[in-house]
């Protein structure tokens, strides 16, 4: 499925940037490399280099309706999430008149954003050591809606909705809860405030990185 919505096969692949070029030819070989160096993803067929195993979800498909010169004119809108399940997520949006256009554009996006989660074993109640859940708390948020991503202990689950839990499994989180508050019906406001939080587990700096 990837490789129908992610692109072309890597075989085929003849990168067009700098990053591309340093990815085939093996100087770069992990995601952790190319954020550690400031690099920019231009080309989805890096991540599917780097992250061979990456799944895809379909989060949300809507049509679109705008009013043009020529009349109304409809679009489908999807929302892709990509993961490996270990701690990388990147979630995309795509608009087209076909659903299946829609869906590989919003996965190739997916792509683009590919982002590291980090994970750990932050609740209080587990101390197990464990990348079952995350470090510590975390909110995000996006359009007027606001998620919290507690840390759970192990065993706990995923206490969340639906469309948060398929997120959450794809970056590799296995029990944590989560609070949400605003239209939480509106689903791709949801989407990205859930990815929107668990970004920001890579972006803070915790004692132990200090210790590196």
């Amino acid at each position: 499925m990837s490789e129908a919505l992610g692109g072309t096969k890597e075989s085929e692949w003849v990168p067009r940037t700098k990053l591309g070029r340093m990815v085939i030819e093996g100087k770069i070989s992990s995601l952790e490399e190319i954020f550690a160096n400031g690099f920019k993803i231009s080309e989805p067929e890096i991540v599917n280099m780097l992250v061979p195993n990456l799944e895809e979800e379909i989060i949300n498909i809507g049509l679109v309706q705008k009013q043009t010169d020529a009349g109304e004119k409809s679009r489908f809108k999807a929302i892709v999430a990509v993961g490996n399940r270990d701690g990388c997520l990147g979630i995309g949006a795509g608009k087209a008149a076909q659903v299946r256009t829609a869906i590989e554009k919003a996965a190739r996006e997916a792509r683009l954003n590919i982002t590291i989660i980090r994970r750990g074993c932050g609740s209080w109640e587990c101390g197990c050591g464990q990348l079952h859940s995350l470090p510590f708390e975390v909110t995000g948020k996006c359009g007027a809606v606001k998620v919290a991503i507690l840390p759970g202990p192990r065993g706990l689950g995923l206490v969340a909705g639906e469309v948060a839990k398929v997120i959450l499994r794809l970056a590799g989180i296995k029990d944590c809860w989560t609070r949400s508050y605003g239209p939480t019906g509106t689903i791709p406001s949801f989407a990205y405030a859930i990815f929107d939080a668990l970004k920001k587990t890579y972006n803070v700096v915790t004692p132990m990185d200090w210790a590196r």
